[in-house]
């Protein structure tokens, strides 16, 4: 464990898996976020450094994973120019565990290699008590000397990383496991709303709906949230337009129709529309139970 560690994008997500690897002996160094006062408490929490720069950070690691929120995000702190992760970044190790495109790990690991650095995208598919408890379900892209070098510390955030391929894969996985999960959770939203509709009692439905064809794993998360109305977040609704949008946008790439998933990104748009995107991805239901108003 004498790789130095850092985060940079600690929210709910980055801030637990910081803690985990802390409290396994891993010398988490330093942490950098945005929103500063986020960082801030963190490190105070730790006893570690906040970062004042994304280059202060790199200069205080070995490896850096990166947890932020978009795309945009993601080619943000690795800018080719002014402030930047890449800044003196010859022989670092950068694992990038954001929900983003293929395209946008593949620049990555492009600005990477260019300043003598290298890079292993790490999908989670998982939620905070995960994070914190070290138990993530790590999907993993990129090259397998990279993978192994970074493994002990991957193997305190995740029960069993897996190396899906080569760089982009994994992303492409991820929004995969994303869209059928959304459109899982926003098929369940309508099965309860229209139950809730024709006056059927809603515990008896749920109990059915888990010994027939109508059981998954979102009706154990999300079913009884549902039914109460108890949206706190999880896994956002913002970033299920987000993921379910990434899904979508690489089937109309390859050509494909996909009705489902087109459907439940546009009840997810419209849940942001309506100011939802910081509730649970569960608030899909208040679109479908009849007088219900988010």
């Amino acid at each position: 464990m004498s790789q130095k560690i850092a985060f940079v994008g600690v929210g709910r997500m980055g801030a637990n898996m910081a803690r985990r690897l802390h409290e396994c002996g891993h010398p988490v160094v330093a942490v950098y976020d945005n929103h500063a006062p986020s960082a801030a408490a963190l490190a105070q929490e730790l006893g570690i450094a906040h970062a004042p720069t994304l280059a202060a950070v790199t200069a205080a690691a070995d490896v850096i994973l990166t947890v932020v929120t978009d795309d945009a995000a993601q080619l943000a702190v690795f800018a080719e120019t002014g402030d930047s992760l890449l800044a003196s970044a010859t022989g670092k190790v950068f694992i990038n565990c954001a929900t983003v495109t293929p395209r946008t790990h593949l620049e990555i690991e492009r600005r990477a290699r260019a300043t003598g650095a290298v890079s292993l995208e790490a999908c989670m598919a998982s939620s905070i008590p995960q994070a914190r408890a070290g138990t993530l379900y790590l999907m993993c892209g990129g090259s397998p000397d990279v993978f192994a070098r970074v493994q002990p510390i991957l193997a305190h955030l995740s029960n069993a990383p897996r190396l899906i391929g080569s760089t982009g894969q994994a992303a492409q996985v991820k929004a995969l496991v994303n869209m059928v999960m959304n459109i899982n959770t926003a098929g369940l939203a309508e099965g309860l709303g229209l139950g809730h509709a024709l006056g059927l009692d809603l515990d008896t439905l749920r109990e059915v709906f888990a010994q027939t064809g109508a059981a998954s794993q979102v009706l154990k998360t999300d079913g009884e949230d549902m039914q109460a109305r108890a949206h706190d977040c999880y896994f956002s609704a913002a970033h299920a337009a987000k993921d379910s949008t990434i899904a979508w946008v690489l089937g109309c790439e390859a050509g494909l129709q996909l009705p489902l998933a087109a459907a439940t990104k546009l009840q997810y748009d419209r849940l942001v529309a309506l100011g939802a995107g910081s509730l649970d991805k569960s608030a899909v239901a208040e679109l479908t139970f009849k007088g219900r108003r988010v």
